[in-house]
């Protein structure tokens, strides 16, 4: 368990989440900060990390990652090698262990699978303070998978970075799911250093009310022919706020990659305030790269379609909402986190909603069998 996470004194991280490339320094979309407890490490001399991750880029900010570092109580080495099959699982809450520093080797040729998943409430009156930070490397035509889930109530905020390193012909696939938590920041940093690494980010989030979510995706391709695909969607309810900066860099000797990135956000609220930065950098000839963003909002159209099928306008919105919901319940279920879902869901959609849930869980669990 992180230590003195209780004690009154806080400091503030500045510089969260700034990409390679910044701009609209007048609309604040460059960076966020986090006031976190103060802690005090007395620390152990022995680090079992490797000093090779020291290394490894992750957006989240200098700042953030040194508290990461110095709130966890006991780092974690994990050495997957080829035959291993048994996932890497990371969990964090205000009631368990807080902060949590975990770094993956994943051997050549090997597959491994990566869970990190952030949920529950504060136990006081003061907002809680949950961390987690992973470094990954992936050597040589390793298969990666990595799935994300953070889905705490909103007494809870949270601080997540992901720092990857692939080599020649390494397949890495992430999934997000930012679904609760009254501050999120997550910064995901992927550096494909060798030739034919593959990069495939899928990213959904869902925020309401007062909430905050705060959003780095960033991405160097070095390796020739490498690809690199960031799919985001998302919705926004309420007052709520949300910042995505993605980047996408073609570094001088990445000819014959491709890049693309993406984003989707339904806006819901009146008060919503949505910001989305979607940058290439490009200082190679032989390479592609695109990028786009639709923001917009539910169309009369449809509403008056559904509404012909009996659906009030609260109604359609919790169908898109569920919708995330439920695809992050599918991801997350064959690694028992699916009552971290269900609870959030219950917050957001109501109790009978994520009953529905757990239950349409439970019968294509049997069909399976």
């Amino acid at each position: 368990m992180a230590e003195n996470l209780a004690a009154p004194a806080a400091t503030t991280l500045a510089h969260v989440n700034v990409p390679p490339a910044q701009t609209w320094n007048y609309l604040h979309t460059n960076e966020c900060s986090f006031e976190v407890p103060a802690v005090a490490k007395n620390g152990n001399v022995f680090d079992p990390q490797p000093s090779v991750f020291l290394n490894i880029e992750c957006p989240l900010g200098e700042d953030a990652l040194a508290w990461i570092r110095k709130a966890a109580a006991e780092p974690r080495f994990v050495n997957v090698r080829a035959g291993s099959e048994e996932p890497v699982v990371i969990e964090v809450s205000p009631t368990g262990e807080a902060v949590a520093d975990t770094c993956v080797y994943v051997r050549e040729g090997a597959n491994a699978t990566i869970v990190m998943c952030t949920s529950g409430a504060s136990e006081t009156a003061e907002r809680a303070t949950c961390a987690s930070l992973l470094r990954v490397i992936a050597d040589r035509d390793a298969h990666v998978r990595i799935v994300e889930l953070v889905a705490a109530d909103d007494t809870v905020q949270h601080l997540e970075g992901v720092g990857i390193r692939a080599g020649r012909g390494a397949k890495v696939e992430v999934s997000q799911f930012f679904v609760g938590g009254a501050k999120v920041a997550c910064g995901l940093g992927a550096d494909l250093a060798g030739d034919r690494a593959d990069f495939d980010l899928s990213c959904r989030y869902y925020a309401e009310g007062k909430e905050e979510l705060d959003i780095t995706h960033t991405v160097r391709a070095r390796g020739r022919k490498t690809t690199e695909d960031m799919v985001v969607s998302g919705m926004l309810a309420g007052d709520a706020k949300k910042a995505l900066r993605e980047t996408i860099d073609l570094i001088h000797g990445s000819a014959g990659s491709v890049g693309n990135e993406a984003e989707t956000v339904l806006v819901t609220g009146d008060g919503v305030v949505n910001k989305t930065l979607p940058v290439i950098l490009c200082d190679e000839d032989d390479v592609q790269g695109n990028h786009g963003a639709t923001i917009g909002s539910i169309s009369p159209d449809q509403l008056a379609y559904l509404a012909d099928r009996g659906l009030s306008e609260t109604e359609v919105e919790q169908l898109f909402a569920r919708a995330i919901f439920d695809d992050a319940l599918f991801n997350v279920a064959e690694f028992g986190l699916a009552g971290a879902v269900t609870a959030r869901a219950a917050q957001v959609l109501g109790p009978e909603a994520a009953k529905d849930m757990a239950d349409g869980l439970d019968t294509n669990a049997a069909r399976e069998e």
